[in-house]
């Protein structure tokens, strides 16, 4: 039985073994395995744990949790926490006394060594602590992209969801990529074209076309990690890892064509790829004859491609070679990614220093209000001699509990002010040139024979004109123009006295006036 994808299918909780994404803030995300025990013995006494900046959350706390729920931070025993022995490792202990150079160390022979495992000793429950808060969210491409451990720089959701959008990518879709790198857009696409498992077919007679990604990466290193995570993630019936530069090898795996209907090429170089990726043979695999031309691409219908760089001389080399191998519709995007926030904004000085709060008067009454307290002070100052603080109006702490309490429930302080939004200044995420482009369908001349058989093609040749034959029918627009062309010519030779109104030629019941 194939192992169900955490990306596909989450279930409604968190469960033990499985992968979960751990929001702490907007730009910061935790991918965790969820581990019921502690397996690798870390010394907490509560069992699993995961450490943040907004505190400590053992896993046993995570586990059953819907998605979507708000942890709050526990605290934890770390008082074993180090001390993981070997069982038959026994801690040294030096000599106290210098003098004694060459005397070799004692062993600890307590019978309640520190070095002994901790695996026996029974979990503590965890306690909720005050420290801060988490969310815990599904795996989804989104989250992972936002999480993973970098290898490469990734293909980020805007980049991503555009290319697949452009390539037609949609359940039972099969689809190359050449340079997987860290697997931001292998996911991505895997979720995409997933129509089902190769198990799930059963005796269905209908037979169902399941997606596919045949995923290519170069770098050993890397191509042993990724396997290690779809092969984690229950994706390797839909995504097929292989070890290979495609610029020197080509994309057959194991000498069967993947009959991709969609291509993304991250690549250095994508135009060395490029020639790879054609129906018919070039005209050197005509001449070697060694083995027979197999085309990596469906026969049946066009092929959409997508190919990511950062420079524009490799757009501009990439389109040159797409432009001599057949390629059509090419064209190059940029997208830019920006960031809208969203808030209110408020203005006034008796609010305390809150954010959105622009520490300005709000009125001409309160800014006279705040100009006579200030000429008040000034002058029990001058007064009083160096003890303003006896005239000064006790107004309370306005960022106390109490009063943030009330400012909300009474005030409703967040309906408040002006609504406005503002874009970053700057870009802050990568961005590439994206050049797409379409290769036709094949058209073969038993392909224009069949369809001239289907559907009769009437040509209008020169003798057909001078026979007149095959005249087709005149619209009205013309018939009208050949009617004012026909009374002009009778008022030139009879003259304009001679043209009468009801000799004017009608069209579908309409007079044609000059």
């Amino acid at each position: 039985m194939e192992k169900t994808s955490p990306f596909l299918f989450p279930g409604p909780v968190a469960t033990a073994n499985s992968l979960s994404i751990l929001h702490l803030k907007r730009d910061l995300q935790i991918p965790t395995i969820l581990k019921a025990r502690d397996e690798d013995g870390d010394g907490y006494s509560e069992g699993k744990v995961v450490n943040t900046r907004f505190g400590s959350f053992p896993h046993s706390t995570l586990i059953g949790l819907p998605w979507g729920s708000q942890v709050r931070a526990s605290k934890v025993d770390t008082g074993s926490r180090g001390r993981r022995g070997q069982g038959k490792d026994k801690k040294r202990k030096r000599e106290e006394s210098e003098n004694a150079p060459n005397k070799a160390p004692k062993l600890e022979e307590d019978a309640e060594d520190l070095s002994t495992p901790n695996a026996t000793k029974e979990e503590k429950e965890a306690v909720v602590a005050s420290s801060g808060f988490i969310h815990i969210l599904p795996p989804t491409p989104e989250n992972w992209t936002s999480s993973l451990p970098h290898r490469t720089q990734v293909v980020y959701t805007p980049d991503y969801s555009y290319i697949l959008h452009r390539l037609r990518a949609r359940p039972g879709t099969r689809i190359i990529e050449a340079g997987a790198g860290s697997g931001s857009f292998t996911h991505a696409s895997a979720r995409a074209v997933y129509s089902g498992y190769p198990e799930d077919v059963g005796d269905a007679k209908k037979e169902r076309k399941l997606g596919k990604v045949w995923s290519f990466e170069f770098h050993e290193q890397r191509h042993e990690k990724l396997q290690k995570e779809i092969q984690d993630h229950g994706l390797e019936s839909i995504v097929q890892i292989t070890h290979r530069d495609v610029c020197e090898e080509g994309f057959l795996v194991n000498g069967e064509s993947p009959n991709a209907e969609a291509v993304f090429l991250d690549l250095p170089a994508p135009w060395l790829a490029l020639p790879h990726l054609l129906r018919s043979p070039p005209s050197k695999a005509e001449t070697n004859g060694s083995q027979p031309f197999i085309s990596p691409l469906g026969p049946a219908a066009p092929v959409h491609i997508c190919t990511f760089s950062p420079c524009i001389e490799q757009v501009q080399r990439t389109v040159s070679v797409m432009r001599t191998l057949g390629w059509v519709d090419i064209e190059m995007v940029e997208l830019s990614q920006k960031r809208f926030e969203i808030r209110r904004e408020r203005i006034g000085i008796d609010n305390g220093a809150q954010r959105g709060l622009q520490s300005v008067p709000a009125s001409v009454e309160e800014s006279v209000a705040r100009l006579k307290e200030v000429e008040g002070t000034f002058k029990a100052f001058h007064e009083s001699g160096d003890r303003p603080e006896a005239s000064k109006k006790d107004r309370g702490n306005p960022n106390n509990r109490d009063k943030i309490i009330e400012s909300l429930v009474e005030r409703k302080v967040y309906k408040e002010g002006k609504l406005v939004h503002r874009t970053e200044p700057e870009v802050k995420t990568h961005t590439s040139y994206l050049v797409f482009a379409v290769l036709p369908q094949e058209w073969t001349v038993e392909d224009e024979a069949r369809a001239r058989e289907k559907w009769e093609v009437l040509i209008r040749t020169e003798e057909d004109k001078a026979d007149g034959e095959g005249e087709m029918a005149m619209s009205k627009r013309q018939m009208k123009k050949a009617a004012r062309q026909a009374q002009k010519e009778k008022a030139a030779e009879l003259g304009p006295e001679a043209v009468k109104a009801e000799d004017t030629p009608d069209v579908d019941g309409m007079e044609v006036k000059e």
